[in-house]
C-alpha cells in the first residue's frame, strides 16, 4: 500500500474516532479497532510530524511518533499478552507507513499542483513557513457480538473529506475533484484493494478479538449510569430542564427528554459524551419548556447494562413556599422579639 497521497493532510476528529459507528443504548454491543495516523506539515516540541495510535474500543492498546520509533503498549493487559514478535511487527508496520507518509509529503505540493495551481506546491513542504497543514488517517473494523463484521478506511485534509474506500466495490471514492488524481491511481492497483479486503475481513479481526480477550475485564465490563434531574430559569420565562447521567460503561448510550411519555428529541440539546475520569462517562440532556404548560417530564435513558430503561421525572420546584414560609417566620420571630423588648421597658 505505498501509494501517494495528493494533498497535504487529512483531519479527522476524535469523535469520529470512536463515536463514528456508535451504537445507541439497548442495542447488541459493537467492538473496534481504530488506527489513527496523524502527519503535521510543521512538527515542534511535543508535536512529532507523524504519531500512530491503536484503539480498541476506546482504549489506547498501542502508539508509535516518529521521535519514538517503537511501538509502546498501552495497558498492561496488552504488554502481558503480547510477545515481542507481535510488538516487532506492529513497529515495522509504523515505520512502513511512516515512510509512506514521508514520500508524500515530499510529492504533495507538486502532485497538487496539478489540479489546484502552483500556489500550493511550496504550501505543502514538511515545515514550511507558509502554513500548517494536518493529514489524519483513519481505519480499522468492527465487531459485533453476533459476529458480523465490517471495515473502513477515510482520510481528509485540514478538515475536508478526501477519500474513502467501498470495500463492496474494492473502489475508492472521491470527496471532491482534486482527489479523483489519487482515486484513478489506488484505483488502478488491484492488488492493494484485495489486500485491503483481506485485512478488513481478517487480520484486523483476528487482532481485535485478541485484543478483546486480553482486556475482558476492562472491555467487556458494564457499569450502570446513574441520572439526576434540575432545571434552572431561562429567558422570556422559560425553563430549561438539565438530565445528567454518569458513571457509565460502555460509552453507548441513549439520553432523552419525554413529554407526556413523548420523545422530544428534536427539542434537546446533548453537552455529547464525556470521560469521568475514573474510566466512566458521563453526558447532559437539556431541553427548554415553557412551565406554564401542565405536562409530565422525564428523563429516559437507555444502556446495555439497564435490564429495563431508566426514567426520572421532573417534578416542578415551588421554591415560592419555602420563600414565603422564609418570611412569615422571618416577620413572626421579629414580632417576637420586638414584643419582648416592649415588655421589658414596661418592667422597668
Amino acid at each position: 500500500m505505498g501509494r501517494v497521497l495528493p494533498r497535504c493532510g487529512a483531519a479527522l476528529g476524535l469523535a469520529l474516532l470512536l463515536g463514528a459507528v456508535a451504537l445507541r443504548g439497548g442495542h447488541s454491543r459493537l467492538h473496534s479497532r481504530r488506527i489513527l495516523d496523524t502527519v503535521v506539515s510543521e512538527p515542534g516540541p511535543g508535536l512529532p510530524w507523524y504519531r500512530r495510535v491503536v484503539y480498541v474500543d476506546d482504549q489506547v492498546t498501542y502508539f508509535y511518533t516518529s521521535g519514538m520509533q517503537m511501538v509502546e503498549p498501552g495497558p498492561v493487559w496488552m504488554a502481558q499478552n503480547e510477545g515481542p514478535e507481535f510488538w516487532d511487527k506492529m513497529t515495522w508496520y509504523a515505520r512502513r507507513w511512516q515512510a509512506w507518509f514521508r514520500a508524500s509529503l515530499n510529492t504533495l505540493g507538486q502532485l497538487y499542483n496539478q489540479s489546484e495551481g502552483p500556489h500550493l506546491h511550496a504550501s505543502c513542504q514538511m515545515g514550511d513557513a507558509s502554513g500548517f497543514h494536518i493529514i489524519q488517517t483513519i481505519f480499522g473494523c468492527d465487531l459485533r457480538e453476533d459476529n458480523a463484521t465490517q471495515g473502513f478506511y477515510q482520510d481528509s485534509y485540514d478538515g475536508r473529506d478526501f477519500l474513502t474506500f467501498d470495500k463492496e466495490t474494492m473502489t475508492w471514492v472521491a470527496a471532491d475533484i482534486g482527489a479523483q488524481i489519487t482515486k484513478r491511481r489506488w484505483d488502478a492497483e488491484v492488488d492493494d484493494n484485495q489486500g485491503w479486503n483481506h485485512y478488513f475481513k481478517e487480520d484486523c479481526i483476528s487482532w481485535l478479538r485478541s485484543a478483546l480477550e486480553y482486556g475482558k475485564e476492562t472491555l467487556h465490563r458494564k457499569v450502570r449510569p446513574t441520572a439526576r434531574v434540575s432545571d434552572r430559569s431561562s429567558h422570556d420565562g422559560l425553563t430549561t430542564l438539565s438530565c445528567k447521567v454518569s458513571g457509565f460503561y460502555p460509552r453507548d448510550i441513549t439520553v432523552t427528554w419525554l413529554r407526556d411519555g413523548e420523545s422530544r428529541q428534536q427539542e434537546t440539546y446533548s453537552e455529547g459524551i464525556l470521560p469521568s475520569g475514573d474510566g466512566t462517562y458521563q453526558t447532559w440532556v437539556t431541553m427548554e419548556i415553557d412551565p406554564k404548560i401542565k405536562a409530565h417530564y422525564s428523563c429516559h435513558v437507555e444502556h446495555e447494562s439497564l435490564l429495563e430503561p431508566l426514567s426520572i421525572s421532573w417534578e416542578p420546584n415551588n421554591s415560592l413556599i419555602p420563600i414565603v414560609a422564609g418570611v412569615i417566620t422571618a416577620v413572626v420571630l421579629i414580632g417576637g422579639i420586638i414584643g419582648v423588648v416592649i415588655w421589658k421597658k414596661k418592667l422597668r
